[in-house]
């Protein structure tokens, strides 16, 4: 088994979540593509470093790691590209949907936690609980992506979501996986 295999909890032991958010004024959510928020409870091992897990998402192939931050505290959502964050270290609270939507999902994500956030999806922090909140964020290979808030003049940004391709493979298990049965 490779090293990068072994940071990873064994897809027949994985929790996962799965939450479709509706809209909530110009922030679209889920409602597009219908494709769900999904979370991967302690994907990553204990201890496994934000070099380990980019180096497993390099290695199986999906996405490319483009950085390592915390979350902006200004929901926000990306409308040319699905999002995979994985929780590097730290703990926090974070809201996807938007504050002011009573369908949003509330969730304290910590170190090994996945989000395979679709375009459209607004997210944002709510706490940083430990002061040490850091995740790798990774888009699809070739794909770059762009800042939306809800506000006027995104119109076209948004309409564009419904042409954005789905994951072929998985971003973390590769030819099986949680994307691969939505």
């Amino acid at each position: 088994m490779s090293m990068s295999k072994a940071a990873v909890t064994p897809l027949k032991e994985l929790r996962v979540s799965s939450h479709q958010i509706p809209s909530l004024g110009r922030i679209p959510n889920t409602s597009i593509q219908g494709k769900p928020l999904l979370i991967y409870h302690g994907a990553f091992h204990a201890g496994a470093s934000a070099s380990t897990i980019e180096s497993h998402l390099r290695s199986v192939g999906v996405v490319d790691p483009q950085w390592r931050y915390t979350m902006y505290s200004t929901s926000h959502f990306h409308s040319n590209t699905q999002e995979v964050l994985s929780v590097a270290s730290g703990k926090a609270k974070l809201c996807f949907g938007g504050e002011e939507n009573p369908h949003r999902v509330e969730a304290v994500m910590e170190q090994g936690d996945v989000m395979v956030v679709p375009a459209g999806v607004a997210h944002r922090l709510l706490e940083d609980v430990d002061g040490g909140f850091t995740m790798v964020g990774s888009y699809p290979k070739g794909s770059s992506w762009d800042m939306c808030y809800g506000k006027e003049g995104e119109d076209e940004k948004v309409k564009a979501i419904e042409h954005l391709g789905w994951f072929d493979r998985d971003p973390i298990y590769g030819h099986a996986g949680p994307t691969l049965d939505v």
